[in-house]
């Protein structure tokens, strides 16, 4: 089976508000988009990922995310993170998608076969999902074709798609696909399973600022 991956991404400026006990606002966009380059890097390099569709309306992450070979689309109903993937899955259902997948923005550790395994375990079930790290949240959430996706992202979302009927993923490791960044306890994590080049270098830059 082959995915369409929904990427939402809030306006950088807005982004990893968690992240200002490690970064300032000043260096806070930047590692954002990072993530984001990253994982969508990552997800475009996976056998099973058709294509990948950012959701966003920051000018400077549509072009850049644009420039690796994502697709964009505008969150135009600008009422948050669920609303905004339920808006893009209408429109790329529209053009012809099939299996559709959230993934979060921020996982900079991203590895394409550990999304294939996970993918290939979420083909099996109408609508499924994959806890974060700290097993409260969500990095994943999937729609088998003529299956809405419903997110629910949110605090506690790991909760609120269970009962929502998503069957939880609990495939062979796949610690990358997991390994979402909203702390600097997360980024330190990140950084130990081993980052793209983007977040390497971003987080390089935040080590100079820090000195």
């Amino acid at each position: 089976m082959q995915w369409t991956l929904l990427v939402p991404l809030k306006p950088l400026a807005q982004a990893k508000s968690r992240l200002s006990d490690t970064a300032d606002d000043r260096l806070r966009p930047g590692l954002a988009l990072a993530f984001a380059q990253d994982t969508v890097a990552a997800a475009l390099a996976c056998a099973a990922v058709r294509d990948v569709v950012v959701v966003t309306d920051d000018a400077l992450a549509a072009r850049e995310l644009a420039a690796q070979g994502a697709a964009v689309v505008p969150d135009a109903p600008r009422a948050g993170l669920n609303a905004a993937l339920d808006h893009a899955a209408r429109e790329v259902r529209a053009r012809g998608a099939g299996a559709l997948a959230a993934l979060n923005a921020d996982l900079p550790a991203l590895r394409p076969r550990e999304l294939a395994r996970a993918l290939e375990c979420a083909a099996a079930f109408p609508r499924a999902f994959l806890a974060d790290a700290a097993g409260t949240g969500t990095t994943l959430l999937s729609a088998a074709p003529d299956h809405a996706l419903r997110p629910l992202f949110g605090p506690d979302s790991r909760t609120r798609h269970r009962a929502s009927g998503a069957v939880e993923l609990l495939p062979d490791p796949v610690d990358s696909v997991r390994q979402d960044v909203d702390t600097g306890a997360d980024l330190r994590a990140a950084l130990a399973l081993g980052v793209g080049a983007h977040t390497a270098a971003a987080a390089a830059r935040l080590l100079m600022a820090e000195q």
